[in-house]
């Protein structure tokens, strides 16, 4: 059996489109299985596409009632059992850091249809988690996974727009995230943005005027700006300043953004927050769901040199908070009925007792049943977060030395 550092070797060695022949040939090696596919999550986060050479590819699967949808969606192995076949499929989930990419399903001889020995369920999931990274990586220089993502043709607006996103979920001790954009193969304007340290989580929310190329690239310039201003170390308010000025130097005030500025420090809870004519925040608390009150300042752009000043509050372990764009709250049914808060908020319950990464799909999927099959009028955008909270000690110790700093 090939050492695992072996395996990881060769993975770094090999060319980004062949990264998954090599994980294929190693557990062909090691456990003798009959097969072994690669099946990666579409843009709308409904089908497990098959990875390969298009158009010679399998079927998709849905992520909705099949094995490895199962998988996929508990994120935990699901085995299924073949009698005809003496055989066991062993379906992986294949993550990163809480951002779910797919599933590797592995077919492997059973002929009593006993299932595999805890070693090999191991190794098997290290050889997903290897994948997980490495495709991660080879996205940089090979179109192979982002093509085999596609159910269908992204507009180009669409295709800038999932190029600028940081992944669809993360997670750490302190907190887990999700968060999801319809009509996922023809966005424009709306997009999310989130970067953690070891004490910061920043997170934006954005919903940008127009449709098309020109929704994207407003949106492209201000989420890079903010960027360009956290990495240079600016506070949450210089941040919202910079990218501000950015939009307005660029487009005189006939665009703009409303976008919600998060930063959350991750030993104490507390959070920081500027609302640039952003929807409201919900959160869940002890069963409840509410509103959070935020004082309503001037979309990014709209004029020039605007002063922006920041809120705070504090979450508390078990809190959840949505943030939820316009094309939520303005969709409407096909007879003219806007979705209501009280629908929304009833959609928020419901989905309460969902992980944080699948809550954004479930929400859509049932503005989707008020909205109808037509088409949207207006791209949407839901993310969840999960605050976890800290240890009580590590949260103690680090959170007085932030006293300290206020």
């Amino acid at each position: 059996m090939d050492r695992p550092d072996v395996v990881e070797r060769s993975l770094r060695e090999a060319a980004p489109h062949e990264i998954f022949d090599v994980i294929r040939s190693a557990i062909e090696r090691r456990h003798g299985a009959r097969a072994v596919d690669l099946l990666l999550v579409d843009y709308a986060l409904t089908r497990l596409q098959p990875v390969g050479v298009l158009p010679h590819t399998r079927e998709p699967v849905s992520v909705h009632g099949s094995a490895p949808g199962r998988a996929f969606g508990a994120q935990d192995v699901h085995i299924v059992y073949d009698a005809s076949q003496s055989a066991i499929t062993v379906h992986v989930p294949v993550s990163v850091r809480g951002d779910r990419l797919g599933v590797l399903s592995v077919v492997l001889p059973a002929p009593e249809g006993e299932r595999p020995a805890p070693e090999v369920l191991e190794d098997l999931q290290q050889c997903a988690d290897a994948l997980a990274h490495e495709v991660v990586v080879a996205e940089r220089d090979t179109d192979l996974f982002l093509q085999a993502r596609r159910a269908d043709r992204l507009t180009l607006a669409a295709e800038m727009q999932w190029q600028l996103l940081p992944g669809r979920s993360c997670s750490r001790p302190e907190y887990s995230l999700g968060a999801q954009l319809e009509p996922a193969y023809a966005i424009f304007g709306d997009s999310f943005d989130w970067s953690a340290s070891a004490e910061n989580l920043f997170v934006t929310v954005s919903n940008g005027m127009g449709e098309g190329i020109a929704a994207a690239l407003l949106t492209n310039l201000a989420i890079n700006a903010l960027r360009n201003a956290r990495r240079a170390g600016l506070s949450l308010c210089d941040q919202a300043a910079l990218a501000d000025q950015a939009v307005y130097g660029q487009y005189g005030g006939r665009q703009y953004l409303s976008t919600l500025l998060f930063r959350f420090h991750l030993p104490t809870g507390h959070v920081e927050i500027i609302d640039a004519g952003s929807p409201k925040v919900w959160r869940v608390r002890g069963g409840v769901v509410e509103t959070i009150a935020l004082e309503a300042q001037m979309p990014l752009g709209m004029v020039e040199d605007t002063v922006y000043v920041s809120q705070s509050f504090q979450i508390e372990p078990g809190d959840r908070l949505l943030f939820i764009s316009d094309g939520i709250y303005d969709a409407l049914s096909p007879s003219g009925e806007k979705y209501s808060l009280r629908a929304l908020a009833a959609s928020i319950s419901n989905t309460r007792l969902l992980p944080a990464a699948q809550v954004p799909r479930a929400m859509l999927q049932e503005l989707l049943g008020h909205r109808g099959s037509g088409p949207a009028t207006d791209d949407s955008l839901v993310m969840c977060l999960d605050w976890h909270g800290t240890t009580p000690s590590v949260s103690a110790d680090r959170g007085a030395e932030y006293e300290e700093l206020l």
